[in-house]
């Protein structure tokens, strides 16, 4: 797997799991201490740590420490390059020669009855 593909990987494997998306939805309002997500997500210590070393590996989340806590936000970076990269992956393209889309379910269609 290439660099980029492995790289969006991580992006996706981010937002399919639901305790992530309990994580993000919390960190929508603003930066949140582990405690805090800890209580609201209500599942255990380590298994938080898992969902948040996802999160910041995916780079839609960021860390910081303060003494011996941990303060997590959502990265507006990483944010915007998974909603660019949902956006590319789901855009049809057009086939230039003949300003078809390529890939398309009625393309396939065509090319199945023409055989």
């Amino acid at each position: 797997m290439s660099h980029k593909h492995l790289e969006n990987a991580r992006i996706f494997k981010a937002f399919c799991d639901e305790t992530r998306l309990k994580v993000l939805s919390l960190l929508q309002s603003g930066e949140k201490c582990a405690c805090v997500l800890l209580e609201k997500v209500n599942v255990r210590q380590p298994t938080l740590s898992h969902h948040i070393k996802i999160l910041v590996e995916s780079g839609i989340v960021t860390a910081r420490k303060e003494g011996k806590w941990k303060y997590f936000s959502l990265c507006k970076p990483g944010t915007k390059k998974a909603v660019k990269l949902l956006k590319e992956l789901t855009t049809l393209t057009l086939d230039e020669s003949d300003n078809t889309l390529v890939g398309t379910c009625r393309e396939l269609e065509i090319m199945e009855t023409s055989k």
